[in-house]
């Protein structure tokens, strides 16, 4: 990377409680010198930042965050790894935050039954109401405590419980206002103080409210009560959201912290920092891989659950690929080093799940547009909703108007609108993970929840994509010398045919001869020199490019693929090679339709064999012989037609049709996952998955509208009901305290629906 080259970096962000708060940090660090691009999560507490090194340095963007009236901290952004640890993440802070409720709301009971004897006037002697009447019985001494010592003793409860239960609500609020911006403190902290100053001023100075018509109402229970039931709800919050992380955490968890290497030949334990690419790592039964690698020596059996999703062991011994962080279970291996820390499998899965969840669905756009202006016009209508109450309700004066302005402000929540997209993204990028599929984010999820036609490459994707050589024809030239030609040419290629030939070869004990010149032609074949000789080896299609025709009489059995050589113009010979439908294809493509979706298959083999594969999956559109260009203009032909599209494929040589597609699934089996272009990496490969990833897309997309439309629909119907809109028709009016209590479960009723994606099972 370049000093120029723009870099992300993920930084911990402290003292966000809302949607608003998010909103504010995310413009600071948009408006700083040499940002491209940042996206703050509210769930994470965390914001991920595009920057160029040359214009800003990391500081000034630390800086950009406390300079709108948050923090954020260099130790956090500089280990994407912990990125996920800060201030609202573990049960430690979660304690204290119970206990301040707890508090908050005792405190709001003990001033609510001492107000109850003041509500009875002066005489204090004939019961009221039924709370009275049961003060009466079980509290008697109560009504004989002077009207002055309840009303002091309330207001020391209250002042008390203000500052050290709610002490940080008002903090923040001040630093909002010190920045010049609002969030959800800036309401409560408005709400409860002109609370508290009201009903402090009605204790000392009654007589100035009764000469002046208003009653000295005191409002000491709902100033506790609110703080009460919003630090509940934080709590509630801190819990779920911690629980929506889980998957996320338990990643992180995976990887060992040490080692036990061979260094000189004698086996010492390392810390995982410490090693290197080459080095031997021995691990014994039950303990977890430190680190990719291949095995050298040993055999075993290997749960890979956690990181592909695959719940039966697989087995590993020498020369098979080991993934870091999964379990060995009965034998000791011996392999080397291959990928460590962010390059390993799991460094880029945990590395691709944060970036997912820092991103943002297009539906988020909506939310955000709505919270930046929520809590000023919030504040509008707390004041008009207060003039036309003083105005208008003679009877109940100007009390009444102040008690249902503060309801209004206190009902009112941002934060159920900030979390009901990013709540549900972040516990479905989890349950995916846990799935084998990553997915690379909201936009990416919402693509796939909406896609009509599902288009599948053939090799690796609906076969095996481990094809066998099962006959060989050879004219002029010895079965042997022919193999040796095309093994001499496919020994550098990755193709799965290349690699059937070369097993072919390894398995006859022929080898290799050297090979120079060699270029291969995407979708075609591969030209080269061998001994002196030019030589190609290709399908019909590219020998005809060279002037070279086939026979037609070049024939296999049904579904097979024919490999041809020529040896200086001529055609010496083809192989045939035959690969096997996946276990589980027909039934994911009976699956997929079974969802309304079209299904189609593109490929570059050949009509006959693609027709075998085809018919045996339950695929009726099939594209064969189809070169990459071929296959990207089938993808834009679907589109021009109207359709969302889909497709799946290796990642490789489909990357520019997965491109051009709607949406597009990675076979991500290879170990550079970053690499594959798509929304989604199904990890195993297994057409099953398809169905998984489009289904639980769906299932989030629903989820997510549910968030919103509650989120919406809350604030929409809350705010007018505690302006008093139904006042005329039903007397309803509610209280600060019920108020409190509803926007304390508006946001943990957007959590507990997103968790409910946690339990989401595969078909």
């Amino acid at each position: 990377m370049t000093e120029s080259a723009p870099r992300a970096i993920t930084l911990g962000v402290a003292g966000m409680t809302c949607t608003a708060c998010q909103v504010h940090v995310e413009k600071a660090l948009r408006e700083t010198e040499g940002v491209t691009e940042a996206s703050v999560n509210l769930m994470t507490h965390s914001a991920r930042v595009v920057y160029h090194p040359a214009v800003t340095e990391l500081k000034a963007l630390v800086e950009a965050v406390r300079e709108a009236g948050y923090d954020a901290s260099l130790a956090t952004a500089q280990s994407s790894g912990q990125s996920h640890k800060h201030d609202h993440g573990g049960p430690e802070q979660e304690r204290p935050l119970r206990i301040r409720a707890i508090a908050a709301i005792t405190g709001g009971v003990v001033t609510m039954l001492l107000s109850v004897p003041l509500m009875q006037g002066p005489s204090r002697h004939a019961p009221t109401n039924a709370m009275d009447r049961l003060l009466r019985q079980t509290l008697p001494l109560l009504y004989q405590i002077p009207a002055p010592v309840l009303q002091y003793t309330m207001l020391a409860i209250t002042f008390f419980g203000m500052f050290w239960a709610g002490g940080t609500i008002y903090q923040r609020a001040w630093q909002a206002m010190l920045h010049r911006t609002t969030n959800m403190n800036t309401l409560v902290a408005l709400g409860t103080g002109a609370a508290f100053v009201y009903s402090a001023a009605a204790t000392f100075f009654p007589n100035f409210f009764m000469q002046h018509g208003l009653r000295p109402d005191v409002y000491f229970d709902s100033v506790l009560l609110i703080l009460g039931f919003l630090l509940l709800g934080n709590w509630l919050d801190l819990r779920t959201k911690r629980r929506t992380l889980d998957a996320l955490r338990a990643f992180a968890k995976l990887q060992p912290q040490a080692a036990r290497v061979l260094r000189d030949g004698v086996e010492v334990e390392a810390p995982i920092a410490s090693l290197v690419v080459g080095e031997i790592v021995v691990v014994r039964p039950g303990e977890r891989i430190p680190v990719d690698g291949v095995v050298v020596s040993g055999a075993s059996s290997v749960d890979e659950s956690l990181i592909t999703g695959e719940s039966v062991p697989v087995s590993r011994g020498e020369g098979d690929r080991l993934i870091g962080g999964s379990l060995n279970y009965e034998g000791v291996l011996e392999y080397r080093a291959t990928s460590i820390g962010a390059d390993s499998v799991l460094g880029q899965m945990l590395r691709l799940m944060q970036e997912a969840q820092s991103s943002k669905a297009p539906m988020q756009q909506l939310a955000d547009r709505v919270s930046g202006v929520f809590v000023p016009v919030v504040l509008a209508l707390a004041v008009f909703t207060f003039a036309i109450w003083a105005l208008a309700d003679h009877s109940g004066g100007m009390s009444r108007a102040f008690a249902i302005a503060v309801t209004v402000l206190v009902i009112a929540c941002p934060c159920a609108m900030g979390l009901a997209v990013p709540a549900a993204l972040t516990v479905s990028i989890g349950r995916a993970a846990q799935l084998g599929i990553l997915f690379k984010g909201g936009e990416s999820v919402e693509r796939l929840a909406r896609v009509q036609t599902v288009v599948l490459d053939k090799t690796g994707t609906l076969t095996e994509g481990k094809p066998r050589i099962t006959a060989i024809h050879a004219s002029g030239i010895g079965e042997a010398d022919l193999i040796t030609l095309a093994a001499s040419l496919e020994q550098r290629s990755e193709h799965p045919l290349a690699r059937a030939v070369i097993d072919f070869a390894a398995s006859q004990g022929i080898m290799a001869a050297p090979a120079s010149n060699i270029q291969a032609i995407p979708g075609k074949g591969v030209t080269g020199t061998v001994n002196g000789h030019s030589i190609a080896v290709g399908n019909r299609a590219f020998l005809e490019d060279l002037g070279i025709s086939p026979p037609n009489e070049a024939t296999s059995s049904p579904g097979a693929t024919l490999l041809y050589i020529s040896v200086d113009g001529h055609l010496t010979g083809w192989l045939s090679a035959e690969d096997t439908l996946r276990p589980g294809a027909a039934d994911s493509v009976y699956a997929l339709r079974g969802m309304g979706l079209n299904v189609a298959m593109l490929t570059g083999d050949s009509r006959a064999s693609a027709s075998q594969i085809a018919l045996a999956a339950g695929i009726d559109d099939v594209h064969a012989g189809l070169l990459p260009e071929g296959k990207l203009a089938a993808i834009r032909e679907l589109q021009a037609a109207g359709h969302l599209v889909a497709m799946v494929g290796d990642g490789i040589n489909d990357a520019a049709a997965l491109a051009q597609a709607d949406a597009g699934l990675a076979i991500g089996t290879g170990t550079d996952l970053a690499r594959e272009a798509g929304d989604a990496i199904l990890l195993r490969g297994d057409p099953a998955q398809i169905v998984t990833a489009l289904t639980l897309a769906r299932r989030t997309l629903r989820v997510m509208r549910q968030n919103l439309r509650w989120a919406l629909g809350y604030n929409v119907l809350g705010i007018p009901i505690a302006a008093g809109v139904l006042y005329p028709f039903t007397g309803l009016l509610l209280s600060p305290a019920v108020a409190a209590a509803a926007m304390a479960l508006s946001s943990v009723s957007v959590l507990a629906n997103s968790l409910r994606l946690k339990r989401f099972e595969p078909r």
